[in-house]
């Protein structure tokens, strides 16, 4: 019998997470369709995997069974699938990169053009990634190394050098009385509605919200969004505020939208990011050089 990773995948996040809201939220996928998936696999297997009531979803026996055997399926999977990916690349002699938003900002063409000049005949394919996936695809193996912006779920996990920090400004909708200010008090923002990143980034989004950093007044959420033009979007439309990079006045300007500093709230961090399983290798490490050498 053939059953789809996928499946195994959604039936994990659902015996992880206890109920089908919350694991659909961190699946990206609705509630009805997320059911249907769980029913296609008991269906295919002849079980009964879970027993649903108003308190979630409970595993059955077989269900236990299935979800102590599964992570190290699909870990060996995952495992094999990123080694058959990396081999790829290295026989055509690409560097896969990921990013998010504007990467190391300026630096990263300086980056590219040092790797250049370390590895002739190697190109460095730059992989620009949705919010919701703020490991830039490292976490999943898609990429051989990343510029991100720390913190991020599952950095333990991973090497990271930190390479620069910058301010978080906050960015407005033009037409907002704080607009005209030339620097602003976090405290005068914590409660304006604030556009988010999805609610399964966890620290990532918290980081972007300043949740730690209100003196434990709550966040108010104004819109969710997953991609610049949308976060931009969401602004310029009046749905709400956001922090934002220093850089982003620079990379990310457009009408109706206003950048101005913020006063009392912590930078943020860019690092260079790979897996330990990489530390011998001569072709990631020459990367990771090349980030180290921008150190201001």
């Amino acid at each position: 019998m053939d059953v789809d990773t996928r499946l195994l995948r959604y039936f994990t996040a659902v015996a992880e997470e206890g109920t089908l809201t919350r694991a659909a939220e961190r699946l990206f996928v609705s509630q009805p369709a997320l059911t249907k998936q769980i029913k296609q696999l008991e269906a295919q297997l002849g079980v009964r995997l879970f027993t649903r009531s108003k308190a979630g979803m409970a595993l059955t026996g077989p269900g236990r069974t299935l979800a102590e055997r599964v992570p190290a399926l699909l870990s060996g999977w995952d495992r094999a699938l990123r080694d058959t990916r990396s081999a790829s690349a290295q026989a055509a002699r690409v560097l896969r990169v990921g990013f998010l938003a504007s990467a190391a900002n300026e630096a990263t063409q300086d980056i590219i053009a040092d790797f250049a000049r370390r590895r002739p005949g190697w190109r460095v394919e730059m992989r620009q990634a949705a919010w919701s996936n703020p490991s830039a695809g490292l976490a999943d193996g898609d990429v051989d190394a990343a510029l991100l912006r720390l913190p991020f779920p599952g950095q333990d996990s991973l090497r990271v050098e930190v390479l620069f920090t910058e301010p978080r400004w906050v960015a407005l909708p033009s037409s907002h009385p704080l607009a005209a200010c030339e620097r602003i008090p976090f405290r005068d923002l914590w409660d304006e509605p604030f556009v988010a990143a999805p609610a399964a980034t966890g620290q990532w989004r918290d980081h972007w919200l300043a949740a730690g950093e209100r003196e434990g007044r709550p966040v108010r959420i104004g819109a969710v969004t997953d991609q610049p033009d949308e976060w931009l979007n969401a602004i310029a439309s009046g749905y709400g505020i956001a922090l934002a990079p220093a850089s982003s006045a620079r990379f990310y300007a457009r009408p109706g939208v206003t950048y101005r500093p913020v006063t009392g709230v912590s930078p943020t961090r860019v690092g260079v990011a790979w897996s330990p399983a990489d530390d011998a290798d001569p072709v990631i490490q020459d990367f990771v050089r090349c980030c180290l050498a921008t150190r201001p």
